[in-house]
């Protein structure tokens, strides 16, 4: 790590002074674009970010979607909108390529989200995403953190696929997901193959964790004092970072889901991943923050003792034994989070639709 330039941007001089590794949240190439000029490595998708991209680049892909409906008759909705997935894709993948092929494989990787309706079928994510991973070099699927999840994250790291696990909000689930990762590992090892190319990551949606201990709150009638849940992400992700390097797991931890400036400002300085929203980069790349290290400071005591005392769903995310494998599916901000991952696949299924089937009444 090297002195920062005192005219680059808050977020280049976080990946040029600290082994933190900034990704985008978005597939656009716009975006894309600006984030990899301010030190970005990486990118994710999903179908909700999909759906982003073919409202921001309206024309192209409906024109692309028309001709996908001409020369493949008997394709389905879903078909068409996963052919249009994958190719933004791979698209974004090709943008990282040089990144890629300059970090021997570690950077520049674009993650892609398996069907997330298969949420509890191990084969199935198995079989997608062992196709998502085919399609280009540096892509990296995404799996989500159920009980079938974990199964899969297992099997696919021992066929050598990178994983990135999502909907994950718990230490407990972040646990869960490196003991199924050192188990594919191994797997891998013993079956004689090479494993150096291998660079898993585990998500915590830090943010989505504040919207439900906000929830909490409100449902339950919790009085915290102002500002306390907003910590409540950090506290985990920084404990889950101290947890994963005493028990030296081999896959780096992920932050995302933004809210506000915190899981950037207190994570500095992690060998980790921070996925950004790019209306959040640039607002950071505006603020007057200091950039420095602040991963190993604990978040203030009378913080975390007020959440666990008051909630005991933060208790869950907070503890390393909270959940049990088999429970963390079933945990609210999971329960949330799946819906509404279904819900943009169900949508970026009708967007497709009606550009290609448009209402003869409308």
């Amino acid at each position: 790590m090297g002195t920062p330039d005192a005219r680059a941007s808050p977020l280049l001089q976080t990946v040029a002074t600290t082994p933190t590794e900034i990704w985008n949240d978005s597939c656009a190439v716009g975006e894309l674009e600006y984030a990899i000029a301010n030190g970005a490595t990486g990118a994710t998708s999903n179908p909700s970010l999909v759906l982003d991209v073919l409202r921001q680049e309206a024309e192209p892909w409906a024109r692309r979607a028309r001709e996908l409906y001409a020369a493949l008759p008997t394709a389905t909705e879903a078909d068409l909108a996963w052919c249009i997935a994958e190719e933004i894709a791979v698209r974004g993948a090709k943008l990282l390529a040089p990144i890629f092929e300059r970090g021997a494989g570690r950077q520049g990787r674009l993650s892609v989200q398996v069907n997330p309706v298969l949420y509890r079928d191990a084969p199935a994510m198995i079989e997608h995403a062992a196709h998502l991973a085919g399609l280009a070099p540096n892509l990296q699927v995404k799996l989500p953190v159920t009980t079938a999840g974990l199964v899969a994250i297992e099997e696919v790291t021992a066929r050598g696929i990178n994983v990135n696990a999502t909907v994950n909000f718990t230490l407990a689930g972040a646990i869960a997901v490196a003991e199924a990762v050192e188990r594919g590992l191994a797997r891998r090892a013993a079956d004689g193959h090479d494993a150096s190319a291998l660079h898993p990551v585990c998500t915590l949606m830090v943010g989505r964790l504040e919207d439900w201990m906000t929830v909490v709150c409100a449902r339950d009638a919790i009085d915290l004092a102002p500002g306390r849940s907003e910590w409540a992400g950090v506290a985990v992700f920084k404990r889950a970072y101290a947890v994963y390097r005493s028990r030296r797991y081999r896959t780096r931890l992920l932050g995302g889901a933004f809210r506000n400036h915190l899981p950037w400002s207190q994570l500095i300085g992690g060998d980790i991943v921070l996925t950004i929203p790019p209306a959040w980069q640039r607002q950071l790349n505006a603020s007057t923050i200091e950039v420095r290290s602040r991963i190993d400071e604990p978040v203030d005591e009378a913080i975390v003792s007020e959440l666990l005392d008051a909630i005991p769903d933060f208790r869950r995310a907070y503890e390393p034994d909270g959940l049990a494998p088999d429970e963390l599916e079933g945990y609210g901000a999971a329960v949330r989070t799946l819906r509404q991952f279904i819900a943009a696949y169900h949508d970026l299924q009708a967007h497709v639709r009606d550009v290609v089937l448009p209402d003869p009444d409308a």
